[in-house]
C-alpha cells in the first residue's frame, strides 16, 4: 500500500506560481512512477505530468507543457509540482497518483494510488 497526501493548493491570480507537493508513505517510493491529474468542475479528470522512477524522464499534457515542471526527491519521499503563468483554465482538483511501474503512464487506469486531492482556484 501507498498512501500519498497532497498539499500546495490554494487561491492565486492568473498568471502567478504555486507549487503542490505530494508526500508518499508505504512501499518503496522510488520504485513508482508518479503522476498528477486534474478535474475540473464539470468535467473528467484529465492527466497532467508525470515522472519515471529515477526523475530523468518527464510527460506533459500539452496544455502545461512549458508552464508546468514536475520533479521528485526520492531521499523525502516526495513529487513536486511547480505551476507557473496560471490560467483560469487551470482551476481543478489536482491528485497526486503513483504507479507501481518504472515507466511513466498517461492513463488513469495506468495507476494504483491516488490522493485525495488539493483545490488549486486561479482568479482572473
Amino acid at each position: 500500500q501507498v498512501q500519498l497526501v497532497e498539499s500546495g493548493g490554494g487561491l492565486v491570480q492568473a498568471g502567478g506560481s504555486l507549487r503542490l507537493s505530494c508526500a508518499a508513505s508505504g512501499r518503496a517510493f522510488s520504485n513508482h512512477c508518479m503522476g498528477w491529474f486534474r478535474q475540473a468542475p464539470g468535467k473528467e479528470r484529465e492527466f497532467v505530468a508525470a515522472i519515471n522512477w529515477s526523475g530523468d524522464i518527464t510527460y506533459y499534457a500539452d496544455s502545461v507543457k512549458g508552464r508546468f515542471t514536475i520533479s521528485r526527491d526520492n531521499a523525502k519521499n516526495t513529487v513536486y509540482l511547480e505551476m507557473n503563468s496560471l490560467k483560469s483554465e487551470d482551476t481543478a482538483v489536482y491528485y497526486c497518483a503513483a504507479r507501481v511501474a518504472y515507466v511513466i503512464g498517461v492513463e488513469e487506469y495506468e495507476y494504483d494510488y491516488w490522493g485525495q486531492g488539493t483545490q488549486v482556484t486561479v482568479s482572473s
